[in-house]
């Protein structure tokens, strides 16, 4: 069972290990974000990657940003 997060990132369970992927293909998200990590722009990222769009790695990066947006609760 696909389980779609956005318009843009999947979750299989029987894909990439149940990683987020890009629109159902084998390309994580955390492959996009290592890219950018590592220095690409995003016009260089879309030229290694044909598969992608510009959306997808707006979502991708839209997506890591949820992921890592959490409060943090501190005891007193």
């Amino acid at each position: 069972m696909t389980r779609q997060i956005s318009n843009r990132i999947t979750i299989n369970p029987k894909q990439c290990g149940g990683r987020p992927c890009i629109r159902g293909m084998r390309i994580r998200v955390s492959d996009v974000i290592d890219l950018f990590a590592n220095g690409l722009t995003a016009q260089e990222i879309l030229d290694e990657m044909p598969d992608l769009e510009a959306e997808d790695l707006q979502a991708a990066l839209q997506y890591a940003s949820s992921r890592i947006d959490h409060a943090v609760l501190i005891a007193a």
